[in-house]
């Protein structure tokens, strides 16, 4: 496994990081997830994200009993909050009541005593940053939280959440989460230039395009049964790219891939760590097997002639508009 710096921080986090935002709490059983998650640690994986929204709160108690028992030390537990746990009109957003009390519900959850990473899973337009800010720190200052981040930003909301903190003695956030891919590329344009000016790193999600750049979904075929794309909340994300024109591009990638010697999955993977500002690509799986495939693509060092080939494959398909930096979809 490698292991990259998170920001200006001296946290280094696993370069494959596990995700459990769609499977666990709901498509998989609970004997399913644990053992898909020992499967992880087992590859060397130390890093996994959650948030208290994934599967109405059960993927946070899912991953807690899973790694119970493991040393806490050897381990970087990452969550989020912002989208509504509760009826309440309070139980959502970026306020100073709803962080503080979602954190102590994802501890509980977590059955740990601190979170890694603390991240605001949306920006809030009706919260002042600067409360939010303020309620971040004081988490940092009580030790429950380590280090803050934030999912989804926008360039200038990170660059005046930097601001803030700085001009009033904050922790400062070290890691924005975002979509990332070959397919979906608007973070270039402003916000890893920005990331990389402040010292925040990325920390991507679905780097495989919600599983079509895995090549599983063939054009003019229906989708497996019990895939992604066949129901559920993972089909609203990947509908988007589950056009013909898109799965052909996908499958101009299999030689070059197989001149690597990667599966499609790897070379996925692989294309997104090479970006500098990448401190880590999130994988989920259903099934331990899934794991051991992805984390192979750690460490691998994808030439020029090799991006080249692959701009050259998926064309004007790629997205790059930055007007796009926020997911449709409110989950990842």
């Amino acid at each position: 496994m490698e292991f990259r710096h998170l920001g200006h921080s001296g946290l280094k986090i696993s370069a494959i990081t596990y995700g459990n935002w769609i499977p666990h709490g709901s498509q998989v059983d609970d004997a399913t997830a644990h053992a898909t998650i020992h499967a992880a640690l087992d590859a060397g994986i130390t890093t996994f994200d959650t948030a208290d929204v994934y599967a109405g709160t059960r993927a946070e108690e899912v991953m807690g009993a899973a790694l119970r028992g493991q040393r806490r030390e050897g381990l970087e537990i990452f969550t989020k909050v912002y989208w509504p746990t509760g009826p309440g009109v309070n139980d959502r957003g970026l306020s100073r009541k709803h962080i503080m009390e979602s954190c102590e519900n994802s501890l509980r959850r977590l059955q740990t005593d601190y979170v890694d990473l603390y991240q605001a899973h949306r920006f809030d337009y009706e919260t002042p940053l600067e409360e939010t800010l303020r309620a971040f720190d004081d988490l940092v200052r009580q030790g429950k939280v380590l280090y803050v981040g934030v999912s989804e930003w926008k360039a200038e909301q990170i660059r005046e959440a930097v601001r803030i903190a700085t001009e009033m003695g904050f922790d400062r956030i070290i890691s924005n989460q975002p979509q990332y891919s070959m397919l979906y590329r608007v973070i270039e344009a402003d916000v890893v230039p920005t990331c990389e000016e402040l010292g925040v790193s990325q920390i991507v999600w679905s780097p495989m395009a919600q599983g079509v750049l895995t090549g599983k979904y063939l054009p003019g075929q229906q989708p497996p049964s019990g895939s992604r794309a066949s129901g559920g909340e993972g089909a609203q994300m990947i509908e988007r790219w589950m056009r013909d024109d898109v799965l052909q591009a996908v499958q101009r990638l299999v030689p070059i891939a197989q001149d690597m010697n990667l599966t499609l999955s790897q070379l996925a993977i692989a294309w997104v760590l090479r970006n500098p500002n990448v401190a880590a690509a999130i994988i989920g799986a259903s099934r331990p097997e899934q794991i051991d495939e992805n984390v192979k693509a750690a460490g691998v060092a994808l030439p020029d002639d090799v991006m080249s080939a692959i701009d050259y494959a998926l064309g004007d398909l790629v997205i790059t508009d930055p007007a796009l930096t926020e997911s449709p979809n409110p989950r990842p």
